[in-house]
């Protein structure tokens, strides 16, 4: 008896959301109507501003009494926190990158001859720093994209969070591998 009334009430609700797309669409079809007739009688011709580019520079979502706020802080080129902060995150995993490029390098360049014992034994430590340094250099930029993500606006504009395992993981194969080829 539970599920009757359930799958009626669906119904009941299925029907009524056809109706209001129905009288939706019909509502959009008179007003495009509307639209191309005042268009056809030229009551768009002699609009001011006709033929010319729409003008973006005043933002018409921000409060009036803001706006003059934001042009100063514009035009000295400041921009809200978790816009910087979308830029720190993007120059920090650059320069990650860069980084593990450069220690490639160091491995090519390291391998490129003979070593002592010693030599090799250095190498393992500064291999080692290397991971240690990479892994904290992953959770900040992690906490830099939780900081962005609870300051930024819009739900769209929010980064995925890195997964520092599986970062860590990509870092060490790319050095592992690189070590492999001259083994």
């Amino acid at each position: 008896m539970g599920e009757k009334s359930y799958e009626e009430e669906v119904k009941i609700k299925a029907e009524k959301s056809r109706h209001l797309a129905r009288y939706m669409s019909s509502v959009e079809d008179l007003v495009e109507l509307q639209i191309e007739k005042a268009m056809k009688r030229g009551e768009f011709d002699n609009l001011k501003g006709a033929g010319k580019p729409i003008d973006f520079y005043e933002n018409p979502y921000e409060p009036p009494e803001l706006r003059m706020m934001f042009k100063i802080l514009k035009n000295n080129n400041f921009a809200p926190y978790w816009v910087e902060l979308g830029k720190e995150i993007d120059a920090d995993m650059e320069k990650l990158k860069r980084e593990i490029e450069y220690f490639k390098k160091y491995v090519r360049m390291f391998f490129g001859e003979k070593r002592s014992l010693k030599a090799y034994k250095n190498f393992e430590r500064k291999k080692a720093h290397f991971y240690y340094e990479s892994r904290l250099t992953l959770e900040r930029i992690s906490q830099k994209i939780n900081d962005y993500n609870l300051h930024c606006p819009t739900f769209r504009e929010n980064r995925a969070n890195i997964v520092i395992d599986d970062e860590m993981y990509k870092i060490i194969t790319a050095i592992e591998e690189e070590i492999k080829k001259f083994k």
